[in-house]
């Protein structure tokens, strides 16, 4: 095992992509974003695979692969400052497990292995938001943190003009 990879059990190892999963990682992000009706156009998808695979880039990324190598889920995750607490934390963007393998600990590795990335980094939380109506992974969300009160806001910059 690479320092980069943990395991919560003998089923799932979880670690950084490496540069031959991008076709593993884009069907995986695929039904990410079919989840939440976003379309994923290629050239984006190569976009965020890019960031993913460059390490001077703030978005980081894992795979939590089954015993035979294949990845069936992804987090994303990159730090973010926290000026009220005076602390940084890390912000998890996405998460997705593949639905045949949901309910056998896979997101449980992944969130292992955040928490683990988090205390190694010192950051004082990891913060991540969901759909109001995604309620299996709000039900395994509820058993590992805690929710906050907090509404949030998307605003659109300036048009171009």
């Amino acid at each position: 095992m690479t320092p980069q990879t943990a395991a919560t059990d003998a089923r799932w190892s979880v670690g950084a992509p490496e540069s031959t999963e991008f076709a593993a990682w884009r069907e995986l992000f695929r039904g990410y974003c079919d989840f939440y009706r976003v379309p994923i156009p290629d050239a984006k998808a190569e976009l965020v695979w890019s960031w993913l695979t460059d390490p001077a880039h703030e978005l980081e990324g894992l795979l939590v692969r089954d015993t035979d190598g294949t990845p069936v889920g992804l987090a994303h995750y990159r730090p973010f400052v926290r000026p009220l607490h005076g602390a940084v934390a890390g912000f998890l963007d996405d998460l997705f497990v593949s639905p045949a393998v949901r309910g056998g600990g896979a997101v449980d590795a992944l969130l292992a292995r955040l928490r683990a990335i988090a205390a190694e980094r010192g950051w004082n939380a990891v913060r991540w938001i969901t759909s109001d109506d995604n309620y299996r992974a709000r039900s395994k969300y509820d058993q590992v943190a805690t929710r906050t009160m907090f509404v949030t806001y998307d605003m659109p910059p300036d048009a171009a003009g």
